[in-house]
């Protein structure tokens, strides 16, 4: 094989690496009651193809509705290589709703340089400033990765419901990276703005680069801009438009001790899909 083809067959691997992956509903405003099957997508600015339907990539999969009570996990349980998983959910009860999905680990090698540029790309700068100091930068990039999404779907009219029908959404959830909305972005108005916070291991991911997508109405071009998490781990979203829109940020650190004969990295993706209000175009804002 000559030297392009490598580099091509590398380059591929690594644009399939840092796609983004997320879930979606047909609809993120539901009737009370309405089952539908809440899809799991990876691609490149907002744009994607279903992941893998293999039940053994799932460490988790639940539904949490808008009261403690009300939740459905679907996580698979002693799945085999041939086994499917489902994600057929039922929204019973009005109010905002959750769908979590964290995968399992993955694993990746990728030549030096291409690892480096995807670093850059990603906005990694803890892992690629370790790499320059520890002279490893002409060494193949062994990363085992994994993914973790959520969903806010909002069953009938927020305006209708109480407050407290909010609390699944702004919920921590235990992701070991995991972005969290500090207003229900469904009682948000025109050309408001929402808190997200991004969190490591429950902690404020400072400086953490949070990727923003908005699908624009008509067939417009979807917009894009990235953001980075201040000093609490937050970032300001003013929602100008209907949506829907995805968020996604990426983390790298050192692999735990049990995956070192595989990997050298662990880098953990998040995502978060919701609707916004109705008109326009979204811009940055900060806090």
């Amino acid at each position: 094989m000559n030297t392009l083809a490598v580099v091509s067959i590398a380059s591929i691997t690594t644009a399939a690496l840092a796609h983004e992956f997320w879930l979606e509903a047909p609809r993120f405003r539901l009737s009370p009651g309405a089952t539908v099957n809440v899809h799991t997508f990876i691609g490149a600015d907002f744009k994607g193809e279903p992941w893998t339907t293999k039940a053994t990539k799932v460490l988790r999969l639940v539904r949490y509705g808008p009261t403690p009570a009300d939740s459905t996990n679907l996580t698979p349980q002693n799945a085999t290589d041939t086994d499917t998983f489902r994600t057929s959910f039922t929204f019973a009860q009005p109010g905002t709703h959750v769908v979590l999905m964290r995968s399992t680990n993955s694993f990746i090698e990728l030549p030096a340089a291409e690892f480096t540029a995807y670093l850059r790309e990603e906005g990694l700068d803890y892992a690629l400033k370790l790499r320059q100091e520890n002279d490893e930068m002409t060494k193949p990039g062994r990363e085992t990765y994994r993914r973790c999404a959520k969903a806010l779907v909002q069953v009938g009219e927020a305006a209708a419901t109480a407050p407290a029908t909010d609390s699944a959404c702004r919920q921590i959830y235990g992701l070991p990276l995991e972005l969290v909305p500090e207003q229900n972005p469904y009682r948000v108005t025109l050309d408001k703005s929402l808190t997200v916070r991004v969190l490591r291991n429950g902690k404020p991911a400072f400086g953490a680069a949070v990727q923003v997508w908005q699908r624009q109405p008509g067939g417009l071009p979807t917009t894009h801009f990235t953001m980075r998490a201040n000093q609490n781990g937050r970032i300001l979203l003013r929602l100008s438009g209907p949506g829907p829109y995805l968020l996604a940020a990426v983390d790298m650190t050192a692999a735990p001790a049990r995956l070192r004969d595989r990997a050298d990295w662990q880098s953990t993706w998040a995502s978060l899909t919701f609707a916004g209000p109705a008109g326009g175009a979204s811009r940055p804002g900060t806090k």
